[in-house]
């Protein structure tokens, strides 16, 4: 029933036996945007909520920071928005992007009839710590960091819950509903037996930061040049970029050396040549990956996928 993961799950049985076992109504595993929010949503009508996070933070360099205003109208029906947006960030409120013909403005968010016409670009260590604080006001609310989960507890055919290994050792969780949050790689979605369909976009993204000067302009843009694509995110005290490159292209560019990436990074920002030196190693750049993919069906009994667990 579980496919290619009952070796893995009857080696964490045999060798670790959970050492202690925990009821709750809703296990969500997994504490990015769409755990913490839900785990906070169900805390806040009175239900007794365990949220497992395998990290022991939340500050990831490749997190998505951009908080879209539909998200800033779920927040502020929460009565939440205008404490979030007191957390220091910037706003995106047009996309425009550098051609050899000019600048393209691809989109206005000041034509949305919204309180917030506005990307904010809000660190998601930030975002993800504000949430999990809310919900942290609620008794029936409890978050575990440092918790693997390794095996789904599975009795005829319903999932019953989990076990997991914490910092403390082994433990099992009993739950009503068990939910799977756990992004893009969920482990959850694998024990579970779900393969998403794969459509994978032809590229990948060199991410990478360059330093912000003082009287720099704020907007975050883009810049479109010779079959080359730059993503420019101000970061309040850096700028993040992102270089489009062909998909699996890195080892070719690797091969080349940072010298030739320096001259093809300048020749899309020649005015920033002097930050572009700053990368001297390839330790500062990292490879994202650039998938899409997407589950048939999110759920079994017992079990709720979300997030990127069941679509990117």
């Amino acid at each position: 029933m579980l496919g290619g993961t009952h070796m893995q799950n009857d080696l964490a049985t045999q060798t670790h036996q959970p050492e202690q076992t925990e009821q709750t109504t809703c296990c969500i595993v997994g504490s990015g945007p769409a755990g913490a929010v839900l785990a906070l949503l169900l805390a806040r009508q009175g239900i007794p909520v365990l949220l497992l996070e395998e990290h022991m933070d939340f500050d990831r360099d490749f997190r998505g920071d951009t908080i879209h205003p539909s998200v800033l109208e779920i927040m502020d029906q929460l009565g939440l928005a205008d404490r979030l947006l007191e957390i220091e960030h910037t706003r995106v409120d047009t996309l425009p992007v550098q051609t050899a013909e000019g600048i393209v403005t691809i989109a206005d968010f000041h034509r949305l009839k919204t309180r917030f016409p506005y990307i904010a670009l809000i660190p998601q260590v930030h975002f993800l710590e504000f949430v999990t604080s809310e919900a942290k006001r609620y008794a029936n609310f409890q978050l575990v960091m440092g918790a693997r989960v390794e095996k789904l507890i599975i009795e005829d055919g319903y999932v019953h819950g989990v076990h997991y290994r914490g910092r403390d050792g082994w433990h099992e969780v009993r739950a009503v509903l068990t939910v799977a949050a756990d992004g893009r790689f969920s482990r959850v979605r694998k024990l579970a037996g779900f393969e998403p369909i794969k459509t994978a976009p032809p590229m990948d993204v060199l991410w990478f930061r360059l330093p912000l000067k003082a009287g720099d302009a704020k907007e975050s843009a883009g810049r479109l040049a010779s079959g080359h694509i730059l993503v420019i995110l101000n970061r309040a005290d850096y700028w993040q970029i992102g270089y489009v490159i062909p998909k699996g292209g890195y080892q070719k560019i690797h091969a080349a050396g940072l010298e030739s990436l320096r001259k093809e990074l300048a020749e899309l920002l020649p005015e920033w040549v002097d930050r572009i030196a700053t990368l001297q190693e390839w330790k500062q750049i990292s490879v994202l990956s650039v998938e899409s993919s997407r589950l048939r069906r999110w759920y079994r009994p017992g079990l709720l996928l979300i997030g990127d667990a069941a679509h990117v």
